[in-house]
């Protein structure tokens, strides 16, 4: 994948802008509706955006660590995927009509947790610094900015890369969190 950094960037805000008003709009169903599980197995609503928060718990200090580490004097570009990076993304993009099923990391499955509305506004907060971030990485090397993912330390990816996994990630279980709502 080749784009120019300008334009990633945006793309990821306005997907970023959409799982926000999403969320907003969910937040406002009744309680037990956010708790509802078709099945002890499944998520329900809460379950969807508690599993947002682990992953951003993770990957928003990262991605701030890349972002204020970065030396590079040259002037942002064109951003070019990698191949490990480009490969994560596509695991976990949404194809239109499709959704491929993947099973969460244990550490990041909030499968049967009690959880509160609370968790909304704490997914709504790292929205906001995600979206902050994402301005601040307009001015940066996407390519030359690393960080590590989730899974290993020892894989680090091009920061655009993670920005494209998290935002992608993030839309993905919002459009669950959507279906479970409906």
């Amino acid at each position: 994948m080749k784009i120019e950094n300008e334009a990633l960037v945006s793309a990821l805000l306005e997907i970023s802008r959409e799982s926000t008003i999403s969320v907003k709009e969910i937040s406002t169903l009744p309680t037990a509706q956010l708790k509802h599980k078709s099945n002890p197995e499944t998520w329900s609503i809460l379950e969807c955006i508690a599993h947002l928060t682990l992953y951003g718990d993770f990957y928003l200090p990262v991605i701030e660590q890349a972002i204020l580490c970065n030396t590079s004097p040259k002037i942002p570009g064109v951003f070019r995927s990698g191949i490990i990076g480009n490969y994560f993304v596509n695991l976990i993009r949404v194809k239109p009509g499709t959704v491929k099923k993947m099973s969460a990391q244990k550490e990041m499955n909030p499968l049967n947790c009690d959880l509160t509305v609370s968790i909304i506004d704490r997914f709504l907060k790292q929205q906001e610094q995600l979206e902050s971030l994402l301005v601040r990485a307009k001015a940066i090397d996407l390519v030359k900015a690393k960080t590590p993912i989730s899974i290993t330390s020892f894989i680090k990816l091009r920061l655009g890369d993670t920005l494209r996994f998290l935002v992608y990630h993030i839309e993905r279980h919002v459009l669950q969190a959507k279906r479970l709502a409906n």
